[in-house]
């Protein structure tokens, strides 16, 4: 008897907390960054190139520039080549797979430019999406039995030999292009679209290393070994609300792995309690649904508060990890106050109820971001000069 009366009194406590949380969110703009439309990385690992060549696209139209369509894959073929020659570098002792970082895109458009969407659409595969799996593996195999040396000797063909393959895959890059009726090298688009890779620096906030000073990120698709500057979270916090007032959009990256992570509602938070697993219970056998709905959690909820310790015990844990590459346009705010970052994603404009776009809550932004892109004049002054920027 015992246990039905505790059964029903969960059951009552349940179903009330879920009606609680059944408020439907309702969002205004605070801030809103006018930006291109939202693309598709299909079956890619290359959120990094989709992220940040939106990021790009967004920054040229803050300049004065038409609205363009980049090519993500152009970018993307670019950085295999160089991944390549890393790899063998470091004897196929670092990483080589479909991963990247926001810095990845400016080192590439430095040494090569970039070209619309209809130049290089990096498919030459009778697929209807792109997808990398097979071009990544059987490269990364050739290289790692190139590192092996079975000639005693290294050919200097090797090279030739793995772009080979990156070309049949898709396509060999142009040397030039026409463009609205004028033709154009890549490099030559990229002067006349002014755009330039050294006005932008990508910021973390990590306590293992100083404050204000740069150091390699220890993540495993910092391949390059790319220089952050390193803030407090607070002050990493300031220069994204500074940005977006101002008109400058953010290139983020960071987790995605926690539950309230939701893209297909459009929604990421870090609710304070934590989802207890009651697939195995007593109580599951009486009543499924009732511990399905005890589960649920809503942005309602109270969350986690998130401070510098807490960013670095995440880290350290593996908890927070460097999952994914997005582009923050804007701030907005719930019926109640309550403020969050408005996302681009790269996983269709039909991915969800809200065109592509989620929202992202404060708390949730202030403990999953690992890194972020912007351009330097988007940092508040005092900081500017603690950085020499």
């Amino acid at each position: 008897m015992r246990n039905l009366i505790f059964i029903v009194c969960f059951m009552l406590a349940a179903n009330f907390s879920f009606a609680q949380e059944k408020q439907d969110l309702k969002f205004t703009d605070v801030y809103d960054v006018k930006t291109t439309s939202v693309k598709d990385q299909q079956s890619t690992g290359t959120c990094w190139a989709f992220a940040t060549v939106s990021f790009i696209e967004t920054e040229l139209m803050r300049m004065g520039a038409p609205e363009l369509d980049l090519s993500e894959m152009y970018v993307v073929r670019n950085a295999y080549s160089s991944k390549a020659k890393k790899y063998f570098r470091v004897h196929g002792k670092g990483n080589f797979s479909e991963g990247g970082q926001a810095h990845d895109v400016l080192n590439e458009i430095k040494k090569y430019g970039f070209v619309p969407e209809q130049a290089y659409l990096g498919k030459m595969y009778n697929r209807k999406i792109h997808i990398h799996r097979e071009m990544v593996k059987s490269t990364k195999s050739m290289l790692d039995e190139i590192v092996k040396n079975p000639n005693k000797e290294i050919t200097p063909v090797w090279d030739a030999s793995v772009n080979g393959v990156f070309d049949t895959y898709m396509g060999v890059r142009p040397e030039k292009f026409k463009y609205n009726g004028k033709e154009y090298t890549p490099k030559a688009f990229q002067k006349e679209m002014k755009f330039d890779p050294s006005q932008y620096v990508e910021l973390t906030s990590y306590n293992h290393h100083p404050f204000y000073t740069q150091f390699n990120l220890e993540i495993p698709d910092n391949w390059s070994g790319d220089l952050y500057y390193n803030v407090p979270i607070d002050e990493l916090m300031d220069v994204m609300n500074n940005a977006l007032k101002n008109g400058y959009s953010v290139c983020w990256d960071g987790d995605v792995s926690e539950k309230g992570f939701k893209h297909r509602k459009a929604i990421a938070y870090l609710p304070k309690a934590e989802a207890i697993d009651m697939s195995n219970s007593e109580i599951n056998k009486w009543d499924k649904s009732s511990s399905k709905k005890s589960k649920k959690k809503s942005a309602n909820n109270e969350e986690v508060e998130v401070d510098q310790n807490l960013r670095q015990i995440t880290f350290d844990n593996y908890k927070t990890t460097d999952d994914h590459l997005m582009h923050i346009t804007g701030l907005v705010k719930d019926q109640n106050g309550k403020m969050y970052y408005k996302t681009k994603n790269s996983w269709a404009d039909d991915s969800n109820k809200n065109g592509g776009y989620l929202n992202m809550s404060e708390a949730y932004v202030r403990l999953k971001t690992v890194a972020i892109m912007i351009h330097k004049d988007a940092i508040p002054a005092k900081l500017r000069k603690k950085l020499n920027l």
